[in-house]
């Protein structure tokens, strides 16, 4: 079965893989506030309902996680989605050294919860190793 798409603004897209439990999104240009919170908690209702565990983020366009936003992730998103069968996380780096500088701090945090995380440079490989687990 193909992607479904579950979430589709200007900033962000973000698909659901059936016959492989992937949630994945694509930011595609500064994603912040009300855009983000959405496209990250519908990615966490499908993975309630459908029973997922992996998620692909393609992050190459992330310039940054504004403040706020890192802070609403870790607190408030990352609990549920962990409390909700998250296992495994594939990270496409984002393109700008300072944003992967970020990204790595966010991904060493959350490992800390238990999630096998995994940092790829394109998402053939990201998604090639999530099928994998």
């Amino acid at each position: 079965m193909s992607a479904l798409q579950i979430f589709d603004r200007e900033q962000i897209t973000m698909w659901y893989y059936p016959d492989k439990k992937i949630i994945h999104h694509q930011i595609h240009k500064y994603t912040h506030g009300q855009v983000y919170r959405d496209a990250f908690m519908t990615g966490l209702e499908v993975m309630k309902k459908h029973g997922a565990c992996k998620w692909l983020s393609d992050d190459r366009k992330n310039p940054v996680v504004a403040p706020e936003d890192r802070k609403w992730s870790l607190e408030v998103w990352h609990p549920l989605v962990v409390k909700a069968g998250w296992k495994y996380w594939a990270i496409v780096q984002p393109d700008r050294t300072i944003a992967k500088t970020r990204m790595e701090r966010i991904a060493e945090m959350a490992a800390l919860s238990g999630l096998t995380i995994q940092i790829f440079d394109n998402v053939d490989d990201a998604m090639a190793w999530l099928e994998q687990q």
